[in-house]
Order: structure tokens, then C-alpha cells, then sequence
């Protein structure tokens, strides 16, 4: 058992939620109580809710945890200076994989991530524009040195996110496995390529190529 005495806050509040995810797995998150989670570690619920006001803002950690691991390998790879092309590749199949790894073939983690879709919302909105924020960097990148044709950088990093659900989406992902359509791979090269001959200028129909020619 973890022994939380002489931890600091910081170290407390990530060893709650170390345990809380690990019991949302194990045993599932409505099934878990917050003095499950306190017994685990030896400690009363009242001093679990000295950093955790509710079960629901430790549910929130644990999606914050899991999706910032997320984010942060995106973040890394926008930031790489590899060709963009190949860092928009790198970083869709990065972030589709890290979700089937954590989300993808657990009935529990896919009850958690049903709730937090329900009940916290934001902590799901706030990921996605991480992602979304990631993908705008290398368009942007790619825009700046010729090699994407893209008048709207935030619109397309939104399009290529759109495009990519199926992929991105736990639920979607476990569902799809078996389903007929492109693989990872075939729709990221996919995108890729329309990145490469222009996106569509949404107030004239013509894509980014097209203005440029004219």
C-alpha cells in the first residue's frame, strides 16, 4: 500500500489519482467509491477530499491525466523539425495509437469515457483543441515553406481533426476495428495529400492552389 505521510501536495494529488485510475479500471469507475480510493491508500476520505472537492473532479483528473500524456506526445512532434508532411503523419498515428492503447478494449475505461463525454464535457473540449492546436502548428509550418496549400490554417487543423474521428475517437476506434474502410495509414496519406493540393477557400469554393494561380 502507498503511504502518502510524508508527500508533498502535488505527490498526493497524483498518487489519488494514480489509484482512482487503477481502481476505475480494475473495478469500474461508477462501482468505485471515493473511500475505496482512501482505503487503497490507507488514508481517511476526508483527507482525500482535502485535494478532490467530489468523485466527479477526481474522474476529471484521471481524464486529464490520461489525455494530457496525449497532447503532450502531439506537442512534441508539432515542435519537431522534421518535414511537415512527415510530422503530420508522425503525429495523427501517434495520437490515434495512444488512444486505442488507453481507451480502446476496456468496458471500464470505455464506461469512464462515456461519463466524461456526459458529465465533463469541457475536460473532452479542451483536449480536442490541444490536438487541434498540434495539427495547426505543422500546417502552418507546412504552409509557410510551400509544401501544404492552405488559406485557413485553424479551418483545416479543424477539417483534419473531423477527418481523423474515426481514428481519434475511442468508441469509434473499437467500433470501426472490424468495419469496412481506409486504414490508418491510407486516411492519413489521404489527408496529407489534400493538404498538399489545396483545401477549399470556404467563401469562394476554390482551394488554396486555385487562388494562387490566379
Amino acid at each position: 500500500m502507498t503511504l502518502l505521510h510524508d508527500d508533498t501536495d502535488a505527490e498526493k494529488r497524483a498518487c489519488i489519482l494514480a489509484t482512482a485510475e487503477r481502481l476505475f479500471r480494475d473495478v469500474g469507475y461508477l462501482k468505485t467509491t471515493v473511500a475505496d480510493i482512501a482505503k487503497t491508500l490507507k488514508m481517511s476520505p476526508a483527507n482525500v477530499y482535502r485535494f478532490f472537492d467530489s468523485k466527479k473532479s477526481i474522474h476529471e483528473g484521471v481524464a486529464r491525466r490520461l489525455m494530457g500524456e496525449v497532447e503532450t506526445a502531439a506537442e512534441e512532434i508539432a515542435a519537431k523539425s522534421t518535414p511537415p508532411a512527415e510530422r503530420m503523419h508522425e503525429l495523427l498515428a501517434t495520437v490515434s495509437c495512444m488512444n486505442a492503447e488507453r481507451f480502446v478494449g476496456d468496458s471500464k475505461i470505455h464506461e469512464m469515457v462515456a461519463i466524461a463525454m456526459e458529465e465533463s464535457w469541457g475536460v473532452c473540449e479542451a483536449h480536442i483543441n490541444r490536438i487541434v492546436m498540434a495539427i495547426g502548428v505543422v500546417i502552418a509550418d507546412g504552409a509557410k515553406v510551400g509544401v501544404f496549400n492552405v488559406n485557413d490554417v485553424e479551418l483545416a487543423a479543424k477539417c483534419v481533426c473531423a477527418g481523423m474521428l474515426r481514428f481519434f475517437h475511442p468508441q469509434m476506434i473499437e467500433q470501426s476495428v472490424h468495419k469496412p474502410g481506409p486504414s490508418l495509414d491510407q486516411m492519413i496519406d489521404f489527408i496529407v495529400a489534400g493538404l498538399t493540393l489545396g483545401t477549399p477557400d470556404m467563401s469562394s469554393g476554390k482551394t488554396a492552389a486555385d487562388n494562387k494561380s490566379t
